[in-house]
């Protein structure tokens, strides 16, 4: 049966609702840094901060830009390159501990004293030691980041299966669900979004922990650019490479936001607006 001219006209002002409603949500997110950015550079510019020690912000870009067409492509590759695969290594291992420990009390019982003693421990602390182990070359770098990774996505992990309803489970067995099945099925979908949260606070302290990475005789990344730039006291670079952190860590946790979003698309949450209507 063909549509009628009012549902099309309907599903087309439908769709570009939602996309002026993205459109408009996304220039609301812009609204805190433009004015942060142009406090900053009223500041700077009357002399209230002095421009050694804050540039203004269009100084700044001006830096981004002499990067852009410098090095500053070898730099993103090379923070881009460790972060992913630190990542990969990192949250797949921590994947498989959570789902040991999270069905498993005897595995807690062996296996979560140690993880929450070396949780504990601060990235910088483990510098050293992986420098006498692995060397100065990539091998440390992308240890120290997955070892960063690994906690977060553990721990939400670990929560995020002891949170499933036990009902859910008990439906399971009733109808004589087979522990394959009821893994993908039950335990999967139930557990999914936590195992995301953890998965982007996971991506987050990837990108925490590069930094503390690529202070181990790195000569090329956004961690290297900081350490050169406060050596050559360089404000203008340090705070360029800053911000390369940040939009890259924007982007990043992004994509892994769409993908959790298609993923439990099923859920009906509460969404942050209040309903219609309601005192």
């Amino acid at each position: 049966m063909a549509a009628s001219p009012q549902s099309l006209a309907s599903g087309t002002a439908t769709a570009g609702q939602r996309r002026s409603g993205r459109w408009l949500a996304r220039g609301k997110g812009l609204v805190l840094p433009a004015l942060i950015i142009l406090l900053l550079e009223l500041v700077v510019r009357i002399g209230w901060l002095p421009a050694y020690q804050m540039p203004a912000p269009s100084d700044v870009a001006l830096t981004l830009l002499d990067l852009a067409h410098g090095a500053l492509g070898k730099h993103v590759l090379a923070s881009l390159g460790r972060v992913l695969a630190g990542f990969a290594i990192g949250a797949s291992l921590a994947l498989l501990f959570a789902a040991w420990v999270g069905l498993s009390r005897e595995a807690e019982a062996y296996l979560e004293p140690t993880f929450a003693g070396l949780r504990a421990i601060p990235s910088l602390a483990w510098v050293p030691l992986l420098l006498l182990w692995l060397g100065i070359d990539e091998t440390s770098k992308v240890v120290l980041i997955a070892i960063g990774a690994f906690f977060p996505v553990y721990v939400n992990g670990v929560a995020a299966i002891r949170n499933i309803d036990r009902k859910l489970v008990e439906v399971g067995q009733m109808y004589h669900f087979g522990a394959r099945r009821l893994t993908l099925r039950i335990l999967l979908p139930a557990a999914l979004p936590g195992l995301f949260t953890g998965l982007r606070s996971g991506l987050s302290m990837a990108w925490m922990f590069l930094v503390a990475a690529e202070l181990i005789a790195a000569t090329k990344g956004l961690g290297y650019l900081l350490s050169d730039g406060r050596e050559t006291s360089r404000p203008d670079i340090v705070l360029a490479a800053i911000l390369a952190l940040a939009v890259l860590g924007k982007i990043s946790d992004g994509l892994l936001a769409r993908l959790e979003k298609r993923c439990v698309a099923w859920r009906d949450t509460f969404s942050g607006d209040h309903p219609r209507g309601a005192q």
